[in-house]
């Protein structure tokens, strides 16, 4: 029986390609600590005697064995490009002059203007030891704001190594950064100079050149909001785009009509080749002599690839693309260009060709929300949808789309961002077709007009269409319980929850109902999924301690980045200040107690605060966000130990003794932390 059921599965094996390759993949991500080159060659020994023993094997379990060998090659690639980006990464907190090149322009989360620096030079550090990349958000009123594609700038500021989690078990932004080949980020507030214009340029900064010019002659063609979400759409800049249309997109559930992706992408390749194809179709000599529709392929392909330089190739354009790519491809080759194997080869070339891929939600959410709706319209397939009025179809077609990508990508959604949108099905069945048959062929126009001097033409056509959608993102955000929120979910969720999800569409055969089961399990998990009792920030700034109300904060102002998190993932994000207004702590100048069961935490800011300290001043966890040299009869996390251990997140066990967990623990001890070694447990403490 159990042959026969893997028997059935030999014609959509390669749909399972990808689901190996990510296990692979995501092991690897999961581990502690970084595997070693000698067990990497045991495991590769492994995979070629299983290869070499498969012949050997029956041809039901062949796919069995093959699994393995993919995963483990998925392990493989994921080492391999984890060690060939590696770059040298700052290990101390420097001040001084920072020279660079600049690279890349874009804003930070306080819509500061950040500036991405390659080249760079740092007073007394060697060349060496000096970060490949850094990233600096630039403050304060500035003599020169004229940031230029390749122009070398020189300041003085402060530069740090990128930060761990916020708490153990958060985001890795040391891993993002990893991947991103920034060894360091900082600010300035001091005046920036330009040491040198723009030298002769690469092919790369060309166009980086030209992607920003385009976005300000947009945006002063096209003022405002929506001039701005005009050149996020043309060039994926979004620096002129302010925090509150970015929260209101948000809320909506509009935010990906933002950032260049699939829908983009797929949207504008669409309509060069329609207009392409049936553009020729005109010409009878043409079309009777030519293949219109290959033909239509590789143009609306080679647009594509521009567009994907043009708006600076991020991972999610990227992702996009490989998509688009593979569909037109399978145009040209004769074969049906959206299917669940287009999907999935499309999959194997981004694990394979960037593996980080897998664990951020670009990836996870554009891959969902595509692989449902092929599911979904290959289902429908046999379900007389001929037979409704043709008027009614391409509505139904808008409504089906937006339902289904919203249901498949709304866990990965809330998982990471930690909120749901109650309208956004709404939101988006009054917006995207809009962004078809109005926005993306204006903006096709615009740019087949620009060499004219006319592109104020295309943009004039799109300007109604991204105030429309400005305006539904705004009023739908304005509604009361717009948007709810959850708590951050274990880690195993997701996992759970995307396996069992792709079991129910790739199997063949009743046990694919299995699936269903599993993600209700998942969900139960997440449900029941608790969070951490007490809560400190990797400065030992910032406690937090969660109560009947929700999490009490030890102070309203200062260390607002991890407060944030903490409440974000809590499900209840609220203002510091409100959170500071809880009565979960005692404060007593600058020192604050709270309580975890019969355990007394003390946190301590300030030199003046921490010399007038007896002791440990009844304290059994000491946390000090300075460096504490005097020894004191309790457990201290003074601002040295807060550095090695990261932040912390603190427990009573259910016989009443304090767990202790740090970010290090949790994360482990992988390259892009720069820690070696065996990983830390979590600490136990008790009074027996």
């Amino acid at each position: 029986m159990v042959e026969d059921a893997l028997l059935a599965q030999r014609g959509g094996l390669l749909c399972w390609v990808p689901v190996w390759l990510g296990l692979g993949i995501g092991w690897y991500f999961a581990q502690r600590q970084e595997p070693g080159d000698a067990g990497l060659a045991i495991g590769g020994a492994v995979a070629f005697a299983l290869l070499l023993a498969l012949p050997r094997i029956g041809v039901a379990y062949r796919p069995v064995v093959l699994a393995i060998i993919i995963a483990m090659i998925g392990a493989g690639i994921a080492k391999y490009r984890s060690e060939a980006v590696g770059a040298p990464v700052l290990n101390f907190r420097y001040y001084g002059t920072i020279e660079g090149r600049v690279v890349n322009i874009d804003r930070s989360a306080s819509d500061a203007l950040r500036l991405t620096l390659d080249r760079v030079v740092l007073d007394r550090i060697a060349p060496h030891r000096t970060p490949a990349r850094v990233r600096v958000s630039v403050h304060g009123d500035q003599p020169f704001s004229d940031y230029r594609p390749g122009t070398v700038l020189m300041m003085t500021g402060h530069l740090s190594p990128p930060a761990g989690p916020a708490e153990p078990g958060g985001f890795d932004f040391q891993r993002h950064a990893w991947f991103l080949g920034l060894g360091a980020v900082g600010y300035t507030r001091n005046p920036v100079l330009r040491l040198a214009a723009p030298a002769a340029p690469d092919a790369m900064m060309r166009i980086f050149a030209l992607r920003m010019a385009i976005s300000r002659a947009v945006q002063e063609a096209m003022p405002g909001e929506a001039g701005a979400f005009a050149a996020a759409l043309m060039t994926g800049d979004r620096s002129g785009m302010g925090q509150d249309g970015l929260a209101a997109l948000r809320a909506a559930n509009l935010a990906h009509l933002l950032a260049i992706s699939g829908l983009h992408m797929g949207l504008l390749t669409g309509f060069v080749f329609a207009v392409v194809r049936y553009g020729l179709a005109l010409v009878p000599a043409v079309a009777l002599r030519l293949p219109t529709k290959k033909i239509a392929a590789v143009i609306a392909l080679i647009v594509g690839a521009f567009y994907l330089a043009l708006s600076g190739g991020n991972v999610a354009t990227e992702r996009a693309f490989v998509m688009v790519a593979v569909m037109l491809v399978a145009v040209l080759l004769g074969r049906r260009a959206l299917t669940l194997r287009g999907v999935a080869i499309a999959a194997i070339i981004v694990l394979v060709w960037q593996p980080e891929a897998l664990t951020g939600p670009g990836f996870q959410m554009s891959f969902a929300a595509t692989i449902a709706l092929v599911a979904v319209f290959r289902a429908l397939r046999g379900a007389k949808l001929h037979r409704l009025p043709r008027w009614t179809r391409p509505v139904m077609s808008v409504f089906v789309s937006s339902l289904v990508a919203g249901l498949a990508t709304a866990p990965y959604a809330a998982a990471h961002f930690n909120i749901m949108s109650h309208y956004g099905l709404i939101a988006n069945l009054i917006s995207v077709p809009l962004m078809g048959v109005l926005v993306m062929p204006a903006a096709v126009l615009a740019a087949c007009l620009w060499p004219l001097g006319l592109a104020w033409i295309g943009l004039a056509v799109m300007e109604p269409g991204l105030r429309w959608i400005l305006f539904v993102a705004q009023t739908t955000a304005a509604q009361p319980n717009a948007v709810s929120h959850v708590i951050a979910p274990p880690g195993a969720v997701l996992p759970i929850l995307t396996l069992a999800l792709l079991w129910l569409i790739l199997w063949q055969g009743r046990a694919r109902f299995a699936g269903l089961a599993f993600a209700a399990l998942a969900f139960v998990i997440w449900q029941q999924g608790t969070r951490p009792a007490l809560l400190v920030a990797d400065d030992g700034g910032l406690i937090g301690v969660l109560g009947p109300e929700g999490r009490s904060l030890s102070k309203p102002t200062g260390g607002s980045f991890s407060a944030g998190i903490w409440l974000e993932n809590d499900g209840a994000p609220v203002a510091q200040d409100i959170a500071a207004a809880r009565g979960g702590v005692q404060r007593d100048g600058r020192v604050v107690t709270a309580m975890l069961g019969e355990w007394r935490i003390v946190q301590v800011s300030g030199k003046t605060a921490l010399a007038a300290l007896q002791g440990c001043g009844g304290a059994d966890v000491l946390i000090v966000n300075q460096v504490d040299e005097v020894a004191r009869p309790c457990h201290v996390y003074d601002l040295t130990g807060l550095r090695r251990t990261g932040a912390l997140a603190m427990d009573l066990t259910a016989t009443g003794d304090l767990r202790i967990e740090t970010s290090r623990a949790r994360a482990g001890n992988r390259p892009w932390n720069g820690r070696t070694g065996p990983p830390e447990a979590a600490l136990l403490l008790s009074r027996q």
